[in-house]
């Protein structure tokens, strides 16, 4: 009968130690799940940064910001216009500006969603509203389509790799 009033006594003592470590597991496992909802909060909003940057860039034709944006092996998937490279998409952008012709582009942000890629670097998928003024004419609507960037992180500068557009 002692030993059984033995291990009774033990197992209450033990309890309040078990309680502890129960209680140090979940504030561990919560302060671990802010971190990584930090992380990826943090991330979503470096990559809108960087998608405003961007795209202030296309919009007032500043084509040395714009051609800094892309990796020199980006590949460029488009739903009408085929693959191009970062060649092509730099040639695009100084002749279009050269033409005159001026466009506008509006992120839809409710749209935006990034997902981490683990080293290396995001991915980027939202629409986007177009509209573009030739010289001379009203501007005009061009349409809302779909994007998806593959964002690198490369010596702490972001800089796109991928880019599939479509709904064209």
């Amino acid at each position: 009968m002692n030993s059984s009033k033995n291990n009774s006594l033990k197992l209450i003592h033990m309890k309040p130690f078990f309680l502890l470590i129960f209680i140090a597991l979940i504030l561990f496992l919560a302060i671990k799940s802010n971190a990584q909802t930090g992380d990826k909060e943090r991330l979503f909003n470096e990559i809108k940064r960087m998608d405003s940057l961007l795209f202030k860039a296309v919009n007032t034709c500043d084509t040395v910001a714009y051609k800094n944006y892309f990796t020199k092996d980006l590949e460029f998937y488009h739903d009408k216009a085929g693959v191009s490279y970062y060649d092509d998409e730099v040639a695009s952008i100084i002749n279009r500006c050269k033409a005159g012709i001026q466009i506008r582009r509006i992120l839809i942000p409710t749209t935006l969603k990034v997902f981490p890629i683990k080293d290396y670097g995001a991915i980027e998928e939202a629409e986007h509203t177009f509209y573009f003024t030739e010289p001379g004419k009203q501007e005009q609507f061009a349409g809302t389509f779909k994007f998806i960037h593959i964002w690198r992180l490369e010596n702490k500068s972001w800089k796109i790799s991928r880019v599939i557009s479509y709904g064209h």
